[in-house]
């Protein structure tokens, strides 16, 4: 099929037999569904006026282009959709070269486009390629995007920007009427007649400038793109984003102009699956579900992480009126929405936002409050530098919740959260500490709102790994809990989720074992580890993050400063590398931390 000879009645017949494809595929995989059925067109549009082979095209998280691999030699392979050893959720160049870059956090695309636009200048491409950028209305709540546009409009790079707004809703008046002017804006003779009168113009002063900006503005204003005008960027919108023979008139128009211009298309979300359309924040990420009724296919029988963070969090919001919180774009996936029905004065979204969320926070905490930051632990890093600057070096009280610490799962690389301790754990002031399971996690974050430094804790997707250990006792700064003591050789440490993780090794092991459960990796508790190095001399590292600068690394740093070097120590951290996509246990069996793979690395190094 060449999409290139298809008339727009052959492009919309197209159109539904991708929706169908996708509905089918997601129904049995999960993924992401109602914003890439929403931008079904505005796909098919941009694959008739460019070349995904030439032209760089550029999505925003990328969650949204499902359309765009089924157009790009991946139909078949479509059904290996976010599973283990299939094709990726996400655009991922080392997939298809059709796919410009990997994408999987908000934001990034316009700046991408903007640098794509100086590289194919450098070339000396303009002529023959220019970059085609697709971002959703969310991902424009985020600052990173006006960066790149003030550059953007201020160098003038050709750029085509597709703004996918699947919001806002315009009445058909005015929307008839904005079309027609968009078209009319994008016009060569409009172009022309504009450049015209910005030379004539400029002949008789400053006066007939102001009148004539004035006229421009009156009709712009019809629009919302006064915005962008007045950033040096042409805006053409809103337009129908499900309009075929629209979208096709105007992306050529665009691609024509050579500059930067912003297409402003709007679309329904769900489109073409009822029980999906509109807002709904449910059906923007799904598991496997009924296409008749949309009911899941998947119930867990254990209570999530989230869950129980959300109730203890209520808990302590109705006995604290200082506890207050915010999330970034989450609220539904942090459980934190909850929070913001209940107590809607003290519990924000700020968008995708995290720099901001945790800025903000950090001032919350300076006027006497007790913030919990709710944030996923792969969107953390993107406040790195506001956590430093804004919160530890100030020594305030903020709490950052990071859900989804760990193993996601099909999401894959971009969202394994696998680096927070590496990273947060080499600020000064900052406290990191993480509960094994239902219990705990309340203990912790009765901790956490009592405690008056800076501190993270930690929690995985779903539910914790279930264990008969000896109950949790309080938290306490520092301080770990021997759960299993005998005199063997062998010393497991849990930290957080790892703690059901070791176990579960232990279960299958023949020789007795302790386990410790770490609890806090910083502080560490000192006087346990030197107990434990009396007893044991072989030390098992259970957790679930990056090796690089984690659990290990913490307790061999100790051992160093203690000069222990009769112990031996071995992590079963993450290695150097990223972490593919697919389901849970097989992404863990791939890299070899299943409990009865790891039993044989235990056993093989007591032999030697």
């Amino acid at each position: 099929m060449n999409i290139k000879e298809l008339n727009t009645k052959e492009l919309e017949s197209l159109c539904s037999s991708i929706r169908e494809r996708i509905l089918d595929v997601v129904s049995k995989n999960g993924g992401h569904l109602s914003s890439t059925l929403g931008a079904t067109e505005l796909i098919v549009a941009m694959h008739k006026v460019f070349d995904s082979k030439k032209d760089p095209f550029i999505f925003d998280v990328s969650h949204q282009a499902y359309a765009h691999k089924l157009l790009t030699g991946r139909w078949n392979k479509f059904s290996s959709l976010r599973q283990f050893d299939g094709i990726c959720g996400y655009t991922k160049p080392s997939e298809s070269e059709d796919d410009y870059f990997v994408a999987g956090h908000s934001s990034t695309s316009i700046s991408l486009g903007v640098g794509a636009a100086k590289a194919i200048a450098l070339k000396g491409e303009q002529d023959s390629r220019v970059p085609v950028v697709m971002i959703g209305d969310g991902s424009m709540t985020a600052g990173m995007v006006y960066e790149a546009l003030n550059e953007l409009g201020d160098r003038k790079y050709p750029v085509v920007i597709i703004l996918n707004d699947n919001e806002m809703s315009i009445a058909k008046p005015i929307g008839a009427l904005s079309r027609m002017l968009s078209s009319a804006m994008a016009s060569p003779f409009y172009q022309r007649f504009k450049k015209t009168t910005e030379n004539f113009v400029d002949n008789f002063g400053e006066s007939a400038h102001y009148i004539a900006k004035r006229m421009e503005e009156s009709l712009k204003l019809i629009t919302p793109g006064i915005l962008f005008e007045e950033m040096g960027i042409d805006y053409i919108g809103p337009i129908d984003g499900h309009n075929m023979e629209s979208l096709i008139e105007i992306l050529k128009k665009a691609k024509a102009l050579k500059k930067p211009v912003i297409v402003h298309c709007q679309t329904l979300k769900g489109k073409g699956y009822e029980i999906a359309e509109g807002k709904e924040e449910k059906w923007h990420g799904v598991g496997p579900f009924d296409l008749s009724d949309g009911s899941s296919s998947k119930k867990s029988a254990n209570k999530s992480a989230t869950q129980i963070y959300t109730e203890s969090l209520m808990h302590l919001a109705k006995n604290n009126e200082k506890i207050v919180g915010a999330t970034a774009a989450m609220p539904s996936g942090t459980g934190l929405d909850v929070l913001m029905e209940t107590f809607p004065d003290r519990f924000w979204d700020v968008a995708i936002a995290e720099q901001h969320a945790v800025t903000s926070m950090s001032a919350l905490a300076k006027e006497g409050f007790k913030p919990f930051c709710t944030i996923y632990s792969t969107f953390i890093q993107r406040g790195f530098d506001q956590i430093i600057h804004d919160t530890c070096l100030m020594d305030l009280p903020v709490v950052f919740a990071l859900d989804r610490a760990g193993i996601v799962g099909e999401d894959g690389e971009t969202h394994q959260g696998v680096f927070d301790i590496s990273f947060l754990r080499a600020i000064p002031n900052m406290t990191l500490f993480a509960p094994r399971d239902e219990k705990s996690f309340h203990q912790a974050m009765a901790f956490a709102a009592g405690y008056n430094h800076p501190c993270s804790l930690r929690y995985p997707r779903g539910s914790f790994i279930q264990t008969d250990l000896p109950e949790s006792t309080p938290f306490k700064l520092g301080l770990s809990q021997l759960v299993r003591s005998n005199d063997s050789d062998i010393l497991f440490i849990g930290y957080g989720n790892g703690v059901g993780r070791a176990y579960e090794t232990a279960q299958l092991m023949d020789e007795e074992v302790s386990i410790l459960d770490l609890r806090f990796v910083k502080p560490l508790d000192k006087e346990m580890l030197r107990e434990m190095a009396k007893k044991h001399k072989k030390w098992f590292i259970y957790s679930d993050s990056s090796k690089a600068g984690g659990v290990g690394s913490a307790i061999l740093e100790f051992l160093a400063d203690e000069k222990l070097t009769n112990i031996e120590l071995i992590s079963f951290e993450y290695e150097d590398e990223f972490i593919t996509h697919g389901n849970t246990k097989l992404v863990e069996e791939s890299l070899g931390i299943l409990p009865e793979q790891l039993v044989k690395k235990v056993q093989a190094t007591i032999l030697t």
